[in-house]
Parts: C-alpha cells; structure tokens; sequence
C-alpha cells in the first residue's frame, strides 16, 4: 500500500511540475493513505493578485508622527514637472547659529589707464550674526536675528592725471563705520533629495539698524573729521544652500540679491552741526559684500 502511494505522489509531482490538471481522486486516496494532517502535507496555494512592486511613500517618524518625505505643494505652473520638495526641516525643530562674512580689497600700486596713479588703497568689511530660529511646519523657520557690521576703509594716496592742466593728488582719508541691529526673518527650504542633505531656501528678513561712522581728510593740511549717525530700517531678499555636514549640524551659504530700505542719517563736523536727510532706495545686484556663511545647530 506504501509503494502504491509513493508512486502516486511521484506521478503528482510531475503533472504539477508540467502543469497538467490533476485528478482530485488521487489526492483523496493520497489523504486516506497517510496519517498526516491535510493542511501540513497539503498546503492550499493562493495566488496573489497584487502587483509585485506597489510604490508606497516614503515615511519617517518625527517628533513621534510618522509624514511623508515629499511634501504636498500646489503646482503654480501649467505643466507638472514632476518636481518635488522633500522633507528637509521638520515641524517641531528648534535652530541656533552664527553667520559671518568678510571682505577686503587693497589696490596699492594700481595704475587704471594711466589715469589713476599711485593709488594706495585698503578697505575690510565684515559681519557677524547670530540667530535662533523655530521650524513652525515643515521646512517653514522663523527666528531672530542679531546684526553687528564693521568696515574701515584708508586711502593714503591716489593721483589723477588727465593732462597737464588737470590733475590733483588725494591724500590721507579714512573712512569708519560700524552699526548694531536686530531683525526677524523667515526661511522657507526646499529639500532636494530623500537623504536630507542638500537644501536650498529663500530668506526674507525685516531689519533694525543703528550705527555711526566717522570720515577724516585733509584739505589744504588742515584736518577736518565728519562724523555720523544713521538710523535704517531694510527688507532684504537672499537665497542660499544649506548642507548637513552631521545630523545635527549645518552649513550654509547666502548671497544678497534684493532689498530696499529707508535710512536717516545726521552728520557734524568737527563739533558742528551740518543737518540731516532721509533717503530710501533698493537694490537688485549681486552684492559681493553681502555673502554670508554660517554653521546651525539642529535640536
């Protein structure tokens, strides 16, 4: 009886292996014959019907919600591109930093067309700002920042030449400003892939300005020193790149490219009272003097 049942299930096996319909008669002979139970010697196979490959989102726990990596966006244009912003700052994320620039030029010994000789230059100018910021939704911050600005400029000597009835020499002028403010500004970030590296942002920032500065020449060899006080208020536009260099730690780059501002300015000189104005203005210009670069720290 044992052999008769071997043989059968070998038959089975090859009749499945070549697809060929099986009588339901040899299986119930086959269950008759062995003690074993149905479900264990004869598993029901059920075909699945779903796809092999059904794209799910992709999902990460923060702040013990679980969102998705791409964010939904309404598409402004006519035509999806199929362009998406990806999960780079999220909800619930507090940010402190520092930013900086510096910039210098020094032009001595430069003769621009044989017109400007002897021109001995030098000019610095930098900036540190420190900031704290709240991540309010995702890849949307706003913070606080604090502004201190310094720059010093020094001609010591600058001929002009034209021709021989005109020319003059400019000796012995020093330029200091340094001004304190305040601002608040806000980001909005654009991840640029699902590892959370790379992002860019636009900055938009609300600024409160107050400094002083002083200009010292000499006419006739007499020494004359203007100093003033200036009073500004400026909303200036920057786009920049943030990259994580750790997961906790950022570094970032901005440039200014727009803003207009409104500024008051009272000068003296020498002891004496010159007067005020009031000017406004705006700018749209890459501005060399106005690249920042920072380092944040993420909680």
């Amino acid at each position: 009886m044992k052999t008769t049942v071997l043989i059968r299930r070998m038959i089975c096996a090859v009749m499945i292996a070549a697809s060929v319909p099986v009588c339901p008669a040899a299986y119930a002979d086959d269950r008759q014959a062995s003690s074993v139970p149905d479900e264990v010697q004869y598993p029901i196979r059920k075909r699945d019907k779903t796809p092999a490959f059904e794209p799910q989102p992709d999902l990460v726990i923060v702040n013990g919600d679980t969102v998705s990596m791409i964010l939904p966006e309404r598409n402004w244009g006519r035509f999806d591109r199929g362009l998406f912003n990806y999960l780079f700052m999220p909800k619930g994320q507090w940010m402190a930093g520092l930013n900086a620039s510096y910039a210098s030029f020094d032009a001595e010994n430069v003769a621009i067309l044989d017109v400007l000789k002897d021109f001995d230059f030098k000019g610095e100018t930098y900036s540190i700002k420190p900031y704290i910021a709240y991540v309010y939704s995702n890849n949307n911050v706003v913070g606080l920042k604090f502004n201190y600005v310094r720059s010093d400029a020094r001609l010591d000597n600058l001929s002009v030449d034209f021709d021989d009835d005109t020319s003059f020499d400019i000796r012995d002028v020093h330029y200091y400003d340094q001004s304190f403010g305040a601002s608040v500004f806000y980001r909005h970030y654009i991840g640029l892939s699902r590892a959370k590296r790379f992002g860019v942002f636009n900055e938009v920032d609300l600024s409160f300005n107050s400094g002083s500065g002083r200009f010292r020449r000499t006419i006739g060899g007499v020494s004359k020193e203007t100093s003033t006080t200036t009073t500004s208020v400026a909303l200036n536009f920057s786009p920049g790149l943030t990259v994580f260099v750790m997961d906790y730690v950022s570094f970032n780059i901005s440039f200014g490219v727009f803003g207009v501002h409104l500024t008051h300015q009272h000068q003296m000189t020498d002891g004496v009272d010159e007067g005020s104005r009031f000017a406004s203005g705006a700018n749209f210009k890459f501005n060399v003097f106005n690249i920042n670069f920072g380092l944040g720290v993420h909680i």
